[in-house]
């Protein structure tokens, strides 16, 4: 292997945790990884990894070598796109992770439009409700919903925020009633969103200020799709985001409770691992995603 190529194989180790992981990704047997690596630590006069039959993890030096490495790769990789950006040519394999609901209503709306402008890429497009690793997934880049991003080494960009209100279907209420303020909730079927942050509290806010409702939700479902089915049958009072509502209160089949409180907006996050920015292939989906959210 050339120097980069040595380079680029010790990231993925590091990254994957595992010689035999990083080769299956490299196309390559775990044996020439190895021999590589020994290679590398003999020419640099220092041990880079310590390994055990159960664990392997960085000394000082590799360390050292991971951070200089990945900074040179990255750099690499910054020139060659900003080469192919000139070109005007967008290309290669875009992977993007977001949440099923998001993916469902916002994502797939626009991807044939998207896919027709850009014939050159190739996509995957994966969806699941619970934050999963990029690095592990080989993720471009992630569509996360958050009250706020959390200390990492990612790269988060805002890309807008998400309003999150109280919904019910007219038939429930004609037969429940309206609440007319939030602490009438309590006497209601709740159904709740399991991965929520406010499953058995809702802190709203509204023209009195805010209140937290404690809540002891009859359903409690992992998906706002499936949560939203049920309210629009009638089966109780819960919440949505804007993007999963906007459609059923469009047509009337639902109708927002108690429309001057809601719970606190999150932002939504175009997430990436790179530092040194975005290429080229995220850079015009992350555009075409804002556009279809801003029409």
């Amino acid at each position: 292997m050339d120097k980069l190529s040595v380079m680029q194989a010790f990231r993925r180790i590091v990254e994957r945790g595992s010689f035999a992981r990083a080769a299956e990704d490299l196309g390559v047997s775990p044996a020439l990884l190895s021999r590589e690596i020994k290679l590398l630590e003999e020419s640099l006069g220092s041990s880079l990894l310590t390994r055990t039959t159960r664990a392997m993890s960085l000394t000082d030096a590799g360390r050292l070598y991971y951070d200089e490495a990945s900074g040179i790769l990255d750099a690499v990789a910054s020139v060659e796109t900003r080469i192919r950006d000139g070109a005007g040519a967008v290309r290669g394999h875009l992977k993007v992770n977001a949440s099923s609901s998001f993916g469902q209503t916002v994502i797939s709306p626009i991807l044939p439009e998207f896919l027709e402008a850009h014939p050159d890429l190739r996509l995957s497009l994966s969806l699941d409700d619970r934050i999963v690793d990029m690095i592990e997934g080989g993720f471009d880049v992630s569509i996360r919903i958050l009250p706020a991003m959390p200390d990492s080494s990612l790269i988060a960009r805002k890309i807008g925020t998400m309003r999150q209100r109280i919904f019910a279907a007219p038939a429930y209420l004609d037969q429940a009633g309206t609440p007319e303020r939030p602490q009438d909730i309590a006497g209601h079927r709740v159904i709740g969103f399991l991965l929520a942050d406010h499953l058995t509290k809702w802190a709203l806010q509204g023209p009195s200020g805010a209140i937290i409702l404690d809540l002891d939700p009859a359903i409690r479902v992992g998906n706002s799709l499936v949560l939203r089915d049920l309210l629009i049958s009638g089966h109780g009072i819960g919440t949505l985001p804007d993007f999963v509502s906007n459609e059923p209160e469009g047509r009337g089949e639902l109708v927002r409770v108690l429309p001057e409180w809601e719970l606190p907006a999150p932002e939504i996050f175009a997430v990436t691992a790179s530092r040194l920015g975005m290429d080229a292939k995220v850079t015009v989906f992350l555009d075409h995603l804002r556009a279809a959210m801003e029409a």
